[in-house]
């Protein structure tokens, strides 16, 4: 069991040819437009979540940041979609791979740094350099700062690598203890097998949440910025 305990997370080839541009493009398919006049209750159901969450994180931003919503909206239903995706059995999780979440993190971030010190020079420039602080402590300072502007890219691709990733490694190593206990006792697989569905459940919210705090965090870079 431990030797496949990440083979899930090996991306997946055809023919020795990566299909993980086809994976990623898969969650489109569940966001359908439609040319009604009336909608189905799922459409509805759709634009209603996407209203309202639009609605609670643009209400935050000037007009210059609300020109952003599309973007956010996109990012949080592409990352929800994709780690509920990744819940079904024998399916990739694009996700757990920190190079996409670097991938999506950095332009993001950068985007909103570049922002900033395009629109907002000043006050950009002053975080660097909190007022009051004393003539000794701000070389110090200056570079603290520095850092932790640099390392929120990573923060953000790190934070959604690891909860997606750990959720999954409790999947599999309670699924695969229910099956070994099957053989040994069946009112221990049993209780195991209801905290592996608990856990399923929790599993989720959590593919929902981490994408709503992922996006949430990009959007509060921007109104720093914006």
């Amino acid at each position: 069991m431990n030797e496949n305990l990440f083979a899930s997370f090996i991306t997946p080839t055809m023919m020795g040819l990566p299909i993980v541009v086809l994976i990623i493009m898969f969650p489109g398919m569940l966001f359908p437009s439609t040319t009604r006049l009336i909608n189905n209750r799922l459409v509805s159901i759709q634009q209603w979540l996407i209203r309202m969450t639009t609605k609670q994180m643009m209400s935050i931003h000037n007009k210059k940041g609300q020109t952003w919503a599309l973007m956010l909206m996109s990012l949080i239903m592409f990352i929800g979609s994709t780690n509920l995706l990744g819940l079904l059995p024998h399916s990739f999780t694009p996700t757990t791979q920190l190079s996409m979440n670097l991938g999506m993190a950095i332009p993001l971030w950068a985007g909103t740094v570049i922002l900033g010190f395009r629109h907002k020079t000043k006050a950009s420039l002053a975080h660097f350099l909190p007022q009051g602080t004393p003539l000794p402590l701000i070389p110090m300072l200056v570079i603290i700062e520095t850092i932790s502007l640099f390392i929120q890219p990573m923060a953000l691709a790190v934070r959604l690598t690891a909860n997606i990733t750990a959720g999954h490694l409790l999947i599999h190593l309670i699924g695969g203890a229910t099956l070994a206990l099957m053989s040994i006792s069946m009112t221990t697989a049993f209780i195991t097998f209801v905290i592996l569905v608990l856990l399923t459940v929790l599993e989720f919210a959590v593919a929902l949440i981490q994408a709503y705090v992922f996006t949430l965090l990009v959007s509060l870079y921007l109104h720093d910025n914006a």
